[in-house]
């Protein structure tokens, strides 16, 4: 007969296997309930992290061309692959339009970009073959003038006011185009013509620039950018009838909190500022141009720099531009800054 103390630890023995045995039993169950949210968990995080530099690798390939790696995906590659055929097809409606332009010929980026936010990643990212002229005949009117001899002829005026080209393409398409089209091709446009750098977050999360160190320029951008691709309006003050280059400005400063700046014209917001040499500017400050049309006085357009050689204004519609660029470089006029506070 066994010692007591012996049966005891065999029992004790006993248990501790069974216990053993029923929480692996257990974890390797919870294990394989869990394993899949977990897995799915860890894609989504990868999938995130590296959207905006996928999504911006995705536009440089379809605009700029290059080799299409092996892991980017299969539908990623489809896409990129069907919306350079489109973008060739463009092309070709696009310089028939342009041979018949008299007054500028119309921006093959922006025709791109906005065809790229309406149909990347669409059920049918192709369009048949004759769409596309009609597609492109959506950024121009047709004028019939006439020559020396008394012989008409007929003009493609590429249209400035993006509002009606988005008007027409609805028309065309049959269908909304929704604000988020509209941001998205703002955006798209920028990251096209000028690299990531020209974009909010510019694929790090970050506006370019630096942020001043009291954080406005931070809390400037946060409200400058809930704008971009709205219209340009002429005496447009405020979100709810948009902008004007002024009155972008003066709402932005007034309600992102940085200064106080009730509604003025680009002249009257000079007025305000002391004058910064050009090579000491900083994000914040403001830009100033002459003869952008015609206008009483000097100053005829304000924009925001925002560093990396870019402002944020109200263009058509309200986006970046590189002011490094012959166009912004012939009509600068002075940097000012705000008074602080």
């Amino acid at each position: 007969m066994a010692a007591p103390a012996a049966v005891l630890a065999a029992k004790a023995a006993l248990v501790a296997a069974t216990d053993k045995r029923t929480w692996t039993a257990i974890a390797s169950v919870a294990a394989a309930i869990l394993t899949p949210f977990i897995l799915i968990i860890v894609v989504l995080l990868s999938t995130l992290s590296g959207t905006a530099d996928h999504n911006n690798a995705a536009v440089d390939l379809t605009f700029n061309g290059g080799y299409l790696s092996s892991g980017l995906p299969a539908d990623y590659r489809m896409y990129i692959e069907k919306m350079r055929g489109s973008f060739t097809d463009l092309d070709a409606a696009l310089a028939e339009i342009n041979g018949m332009a008299e007054d500028g010929e119309v921006d093959a980026y922006r025709v791109k970009s906005i065809f790229y936010s309406l149909f990347f990643g669409a059920d049918q990212p192709r369009m048949n073959d004759g769409d596309y002229r009609r597609f492109a005949d959506c950024f121009v009117t047709y004028e019939e003038r006439e020559d020396e001899d008394g012989e008409t002829y007929t003009v493609a005026v590429p249209i400035i006011d993006l509002e009606a080209v988005y008007g027409n393409l609805s028309a065309a398409l049959g269908r909304t185009i929704t604000a988020e089209n509209k941001s998205n091709a703002a955006r798209i446009y920028l990251l096209a013509m000028y690299g990531p750098a020209a974009v909010p977050g510019g694929g790090n999360g970050l506006p370019p620039g630096v942020s001043m160190g009291d954080g406005s320029f931070a809390a400037l951008m946060a409200e400058a950018t809930r704008y971009i691709g709205y219209p340009y309006v002429w005496g447009g003050s405020s979100p709810s009838t948009s902008f004007d280059c002024s009155g972008y400005v003066c709402w932005v400063y007034t309600h992102s909190g940085v200064y106080n700046l009730p509604r003025t014209t680009a002249t009257g917001i000079y007025d305000q500022c002391s004058l910064v040499p050009k090579a000491e500017m900083q994000p914040g400050d403001l830009l100033f141009f002459t003869r952008t049309y015609a206008s009483s006085g000097p100053v005829s357009h304000v924009g925001i720099y925002v560093g990396a050689g870019q402002m944020l204004h109200c263009g058509s519609p309200i986006g970046y531009a590189n002011i490094n660029s012959v166009y912004w470089t012939e009509h600068f006029y002075a940097v000012g800054r705000l008074p602080a506070g």
